[in-house]
């Protein structure tokens, strides 16, 4: 039914609409959760849908099975009420009628709950965000300038692919209609609605223009009509980071929405985020971008991961990784068709090389031509040679150039540099193989793109106006050094391998990652006592009653404990794969409501209590030793003084109490004081820090002035109640006070700048890294720069190299580049 329903280009609510038929019977005759309908409901569909003959029959068999007997079905045959078909003599038996059987009230609406509302809305939100995101990534990468490659499919090997019965759900004995054995970047989305499962599988070889297609299909889904449109949001997800073996699909699925669309964090009326209740109600079509980049021992365990959901998906891969995993798990993905991407050929080549080179790219007049004929002259040569196919050197070249990835790398080395000859590509004593062509192309990618240019000034007539646009023009494009951009590029690809696989996603909150953990851990410990010293200082030389000798003191023994409490904390975070903080989604709800969307404040509460309590206390027991030490040295005690070892055990206890008591109480109460992101406050990784740094702000303010009270007065009632376990104790209000500010405002700090995702992000990708070399020192500037000129890629809330053939050179590049670079070596195996 549903691949009638879908050849006569109807939607659900549409063939409801022609039929009588609710949208919801539809729904469930469809996906076989309804079965044995009365005949006139069959003749209803067969009447909307204009069914022939042979179609009313199978129609009959499947969702009659209780009438197998050969009578004609009522109706109109074709649009014409004349046809073969008779009348039935007379109705139906219903002596034992089922469930479906029971007359429906299919002329009214069913009532759109709350829930069905709320997922409606997101939805909605989520497709305009996503079709705005992928058109303009689609602008950046050039795809229509000055028109789309010429990016062909065919169908995929029948190995690949699942059999056509099932591709299209059909019944035992029913024949399959034969599939598209071709088309071309326009037409996939077409090819994809008439896929009754919703399954596809996009193959091809490195730099075939996979994601490009992937892209495609995604905006002509968003933007055009048919089935899919009306049910699902198609969403690219980078499925070369999942694993399988540790996380569920749909966990996974759910996770980086929440990562790249903030905004779906709210919660449902039901109690789940926005992003879970879209993938649990089936509104979200995956298209799993790059198969091939999970890590090959996980591929399998991807696919049989995959094969056991019936979610509808589009999965991106290099044939020869896929044909592997399917050979491993001894099924392609189940009920899913496969296309293959085409190379490009000698002809596909001249007709769009010709016109990349404009001719005032080239100085206005390209050597042997004139005008428009400047990018025939500039590749005449070359073009020639790759259309006679008689040279070797030009058959190397042509297989090189068959790929979109490839030919763009051309384009930008010599279309747009100006002086550069692509002749120098036939030198066959240059470039022997293949392999050095692409090497060639990959290796001067970088320094072309990075080419010095000399901006225009502005003339607007304003000559204040002009110097700012001036300025904000510089600003937005520098001119880096092209070594020095080579240099930091291979340094973040580096940073994205580990021993087990090959991340992709480049993240700005884990940049710092690429320092050693004893860096970060020293680093940590520095910065917590520095925060925690000055704090001291600022406070206790205000409004402590004692000496300004004793007040350095103190503050020059207590920052430096408390910086190796954090740092103790950190470390043993790092050790346990921690270490790393993703930027908080939220922003504190100082008033206002909900939109009608309810949390779970007391399960957010005591996850954060939780989570919180352990550091406070570590914190207590730092500033005891801390006392106890300046006891030590101000007043000239000896650290092994019986009384001074006992009120230092005691102090520990009590302060570890009030500290963790009250950071847990803080933290937690600041918890559930928050609300989602708005949606274009995070669409982007500039956006995502933007939104972050404001949330760290207004955290600071009020984890300083509650965090200083909850230690005043919950210090009190700490000290009230083991008072009589461990014998006399004192703590003044004042006191409390003046240590809650150290505390307070000590605290604040540290954790903002060492445990937060903009903190990390200032102090080891905006500190050390530059200071090392490693990067520039406006790392964000860089790294929007380079999206600028087509190096990086954005993928929600997280930067991706161009490609990963890209992203492989730049990192293997940096790493041949240290001075301590040994490449690996491996045992020879036994004869």
């Amino acid at each position: 039914m549903r691949r009638l329903r879908t050849q006569a280009g109807l939607t659900q609510e549409q063939m409801a609409e022609r039929s009588g038929v609710s949208v919801r019977t539809i729904r469930r005759l469809e996906t076989g959760k309804a079965a044995d309908h009365r005949l006139g409901t069959v003749n209803l569909l067969a009447d909307a849908l204009d069914l022939g003959a042979e179609d009313r029959r199978q129609l009959a068999a499947v969702l009659a099975p209780a009438h197998p007997s050969p009578i004609p079905l009522q109706g109109k045959v074709n649009g014409d009420s004349s046809g073969p078909f008779e009348p039935e003599p007379e109705p139906e038996p219903e002596s034992e009628p089922e469930p479906e059987s029971e007359p429906e009230p299919e002329s009214e609406p069913e009532p759109e709950s709350e829930v069905d509302r709320v997922l409606a809305g997101a939805a909605a939100e989520l497709a305009r965000e996503v079709g705005r995101r992928w058109q303009k990534e689609e602008e950046q990468r050039r795809v229509h300038d000055p028109f789309p490659l010429p990016v062909r499919w065919n169908r995929a090997p029948a190995r690949l692919t699942d059999h056509a019965e099932n591709i299209q759900r059909l019944p035992p004995g029913v024949r399959p209609e034969p599939m598209e054995p071709a088309g071309d970047l326009r037409s996939v989305a077409e090819a994809y609605r008439g896929i009754p499962s919703g399954r596809l599988v996009i193959l091809g070889r490195a730099g075939s223009g996979k994601s490009i297609m992937a892209i495609r299909l995604v905006l002509d889904l968003l933007g055009g009509s048919g089935p899919d449109r009306s049910r699902r949001v198609p969403v690219i997800f980078g499925v070369g980071a999942w694993d399988a073996t540790a996380v569920a699909l749909r966990d996974w699925l759910v996770d980086l929405l929440l990562r790249d669309y903030p905004h779906l964090a709210r919660r449902t009326p039901g109690g789940s985020t926005l992003a879970a209740a879209l993938v649990d109600a089936g509104l979200i079509l995956p298209v799993l971008d790059g198969f091939d980049e999970i890590a090959e021992g996980l591929r399998q365990e991807a696919l049989e991961a995959l094969n056991a959901t019936s979610l509808p998906l589009v999965l991106t891969s290099r044939a020869g990784e896929y044909a592997e995993a399917v050979s491993a798990a001894r099924a392609p993905l189940v009920w899913a068709a496969g296309i293959e991407l085409a190379g490009l050929t000698p002809d596909d080549l001249s007709a769009y090389l010709s016109r990349t080179a404009r001719p005032a790219a080239q100085g206005g007049r390209a050597p042997g031509g004139e005008g428009g004929e400047g990018g025939e002259a500039l590749w005449d040569s070359v073009l020639e040679v790759l259309r006679s196919g008689k040279d070797a050197a030009g058959g190397r070249l042509a297989e090189v150039l068959s790929t979109p990835l490839m030919i763009a790398l051309a384009r930008t080395m010599y279309s747009e540099a100006p002086g550069r000859d692509p002749a120098e590509l036939l030198d066959a004593g240059r470039f022997p193989t293949a392999s050095s062509l692409e090497d060639h192309l990959l290796a001067g990618f970088v320094p072309t793109v990075y080419r010095p240019r000399v901006a225009e000034r502005a003339a607007t007539g304003d000559p204040d106006r002009d110097r700012r646009q001036d300025r904000r023009d510089r600003d937005r494009r520098r001119n880096w050094d092209p070594d020095r951009a080579r240099h930091w590029l291979g340094h973040l690809a580096h940073h994205l391998v580990r021993l087990d696989r090959d991340r992709h996603d480049l993240a700005w909150w884990q940049i710092g990652e690429s320092l050693p953990r004893s860096t970060r851990v020293l680093t940590v410990a520095l910065v917590s006592a520095l925060c925690v010293t000055v704090s001291d200082w600022a406070v206790v030389l205000l409004v402590a009653p004692i000496t300004p000798g004793e007040a350095l003191v103190q503050g020059a023994v207590v920052g430096p404990v408390g910086g190796l409490a954090f740092g103790c904390f950190y470390a043993a975070m790092a050790a346990f794969g921690g270490g790393s903080f993703a930027p908080s989604q939220v922003r504190l709800r100082l008033r206002g409501r909900t939109d009608g969307i309810g949390r779970r404040p007391v399960r957010t509460f005591t996850d954060r209590f939780a989570a919180v309590v352990p550091g406070g206390f570590v914190m207590g027991i730092g500033c005891a030793c801390a006392f106890a030490l300046q006891r030590a040295l101000y007043e000239g005690r000896s650290l092994t003084d019986p009384a001074l070892v006992e009120a230092l055990l005691i102090n520990m206890l009590v302060l570890g109490l009030i500290f963790s008591s009250a950071a847990g109480l803080v933290f937690g109460l600041l918890a559930a004081l928050e609300t989602p992101l708005d949606v274009g406050s995070a669409a982007t990784p500039a956006g995502l820090l933007s939104a972050n740094r404001a949330t760290v702000y207004r955290q600071v303010l009020v984890i300083v002035p509650v965090l200083t009270l909850a230690i005043a007065l919950g210090g009190g009632l700490v000290v009230r109640l083991l008072a009589g376990v461990l014998g006399p104790l004192s703590w003044k209000l004042p006191e409390g006070l003046v240590i809650g500010a150290v505390g307070g405002l000590g605290g604040g700090l540290s954790y903002a700048l060492c445990f937060t995702a903009w903190g990390q992000w200032l102090i080891f990708s905006r500190l050390l890294l530059p200071l090392t070399g490693k990067l520039p020192w406006s790392p964000e500037d860089f790294l929007d720069d380079a999206y600028r000129r087509g190096v990086l890629r954005r993928s929600g809330a997280v930067y991706q190299f161009r490609h990963v053939r890209l992203q492989h050179h730049l990192g293997h590049t940096y790493r041949r580049r240290q001075g301590n670079y040994t490449p690996a070596t491996f045992p020879m195996p036994p004869r």
